[in-house]
């Protein structure tokens, strides 16, 4: 079994499938079968995002990291948000996050890291771009995610390999993200 897949967990799986029934929501396409790739899930502006988020990774068994907020990880959750596969990250520091994410793809045969492009719920002028530099260093795929609210599905997209040209890649990426509508598509960035 690839090491991005965890092994079979009936509960963990019954929790997610149970979860997104209630909530009315499917699961559309299929990761690529890669070692190594960064998903980006968009447009993120409510919180229900991670809800949907966790209960997918649970569907799919996905052994994937993802970056949240400090604040998150404290008791009485952060043992559970970290075995879900959570890294705490302190937003008022200027730190080498894209470094060690780089770093972390090179020491691992596999690695799948899942990252909002928003970096939060509130609305933003412009997507944060480490998710971009993150694949650009470790020479890896970004998969495209999307949540769609208007018709409760989470569509898994293409997988998309960064050029270098930085403005280029963000139109084409924005580009899918445009049919989805998010929660509140007041707070969702579509570019210039």
């Amino acid at each position: 079994m690839s090491g991005n897949y965890l092994p079979r967990n009936p509960m963990a799986e019954w929790v997610g499938r149970t979860a997104l029934r209630l909530m009315g929501w499917r699961i559309e396409g299929e990761l690529p079968k890669l070692d190594k790739f960064v998903v980006i899930g968009a447009h993120h502006t409510s919180n229900w995002d991670f809800v949907i988020f966790i209960a997918v990774k649970f569907v799919l068994r996905l052994n994937a990291r993802w970056f949240g907020k400090h604040s998150i990880f404290n008791w009485p959750f952060g043992g559970l948000m970290r075995r879900w596969g959570g890294i705490a990250i302190h937003r008022e520091r200027q730190g080498n996050t894209v470094e060690q994410a780089v770093h972390a793809f090179g020491e691992h045969q596999q690695f799948v890291l899942i990252l909002s492009p928003e970096g939060t719920r509130k609305k933003v002028q412009r997507w944060k771009m480490g998710f971009y530099h993150i694949a650009l260093g470790a020479g890896v795929p970004i998969v495209l995610g999307a949540l769609d609210y208007q018709q409760r599905r989470v569509v898994i997209g293409p997988s998309f390999m960064p050029t270098g040209d930085e403005a280029a890649d963000l139109t084409a990426i924005l580009a899918f993200y445009r049919p989805f509508p998010p929660k509140k598509p007041e707070y969702a960035f579509y570019g210039d």
